[in-house]
């Protein structure tokens, strides 16, 4: 389960001191140094109990006519400090089962009961409110290749907790999985998120709790999105380059998306089915297994 890390501070800090502290000395969460020292600031904003309603009272305020990046948020999650190339912090609102944004959206908007890692590594304290339950898992990202219904054999339940207020954890890429269940009542959770350049490549997957399979990869990148319009919209180049993209890109993730693409513009489904019997042997286990599985659809 994510890492508890106890810091006990009584001292208070602005989100503008947070900010400078975190960039003079960076965010690692993989260096106990870097990471505790990150904690230590998330605590003292943690402990201002005023600063996040009087950014809401004021950009109601002001009627968002003056949105940035800076103040951008959105029903759920608001950011409170944009990427700066190692971090962001943003503050996060689970509502209860019973209020009228789940009732009206339904779980899946907030991603309540789907079981997932993450593909970062990110701090967060319980805000406000009784905090969010979890069933925590566990599993080795190494033994995994990716494609829907592999089996995950390491993925094993840990404990059911909750985030409650003051409690600090570090949820960890590629290792922690929780199934996010609804707060008793109306919380608000502070996250410091790490990021990384090469954090757009790293797969992200949901998983089938009782097949114990990945279930989905759930971090496609905007590449993958831009690619599928530009082999849409026909040219040469895009054709070309969804050919080269499919056989030797170095992500999988972006090969599959490439035959995607290619297999999404045939019409006959012979021409689909030998796209992805060409696909099956493109040198991807990931590209392999999903080739199969697209091959056994329904047309």
């Amino acid at each position: 389960m994510p890492r508890v890390i106890e810091v006990e501070d009584d001292a208070i800090a602005s989100l503008a001191e947070c900010v400078d502290a975190l960039t003079a000395c960076g965010f690692e969460p993989d260096e106990d140094e870097s990471l505790l020292h990150a904690a230590g600031w998330l605590r003292r904003l943690g402990n201002d109990k005023t600063f996040l309603g009087d950014i809401l009272i004021e950009q109601l305020a002001r009627r968002h006519r003056e949105e940035s990046i800076d103040n951008a948020y959105s029903p759920q999650v608001m950011m409170l400090a944009p990427p700066n190339g190692e971090f962001f912090i943003r503050a996060n609102i689970w509502p209860a089962l019973d209020d009228h944004m789940v009732r009206a959206s339904g779980g899946d908007s907030f991603v309540l009961g789907l079981p997932h890692d993450h593909n970062f590594n990110f701090l967060t304290l319980g805000y406000f409110g009784p905090g969010y339950w979890s069933d925590y898992y566990e599993y080795d990202y190494a033994e995994v290749t990716g494609y829907r219904g592999e089996p995950v054999p390491s993925l094993k339940f840990v404990e059911r907790s909750r985030l409650e207020e003051g409690k600090i954890m570090l949820y960890r890429a590629h290792l922690d999985v929780h199934a996010q269940g609804a707060a008793d009542s109306l919380s608000v959770s502070l996250n410091i998120m790490h990021t990384t350049g090469a954090q757009g490549w790293l797969d992200q997957y949901s998983f089938d709790l009782e097949r114990r399979e990945i279930a989905a990869i759930i971090s496609p990148g905007p590449s993958e999105a831009l690619l599928k319009v530009a082999v849409g919209l026909g040219s040469d180049e895009a054709l070309d380059l969804a050919h080269r993209f499919a056989r030797r890109h170095p992500s999988d993730r972006m090969r599959l998306a490439a035959w995607d693409a290619l297999a999404a513009r045939e019409s006959e489904i012979a021409a689909r089915e030998g796209l992805w019997r060409e696909a099956e042997g493109s040198g991807s286990r990931l590209v392999e297994m999903e080739a199969r599985r697209r091959r056994a659809e329904p047309a």
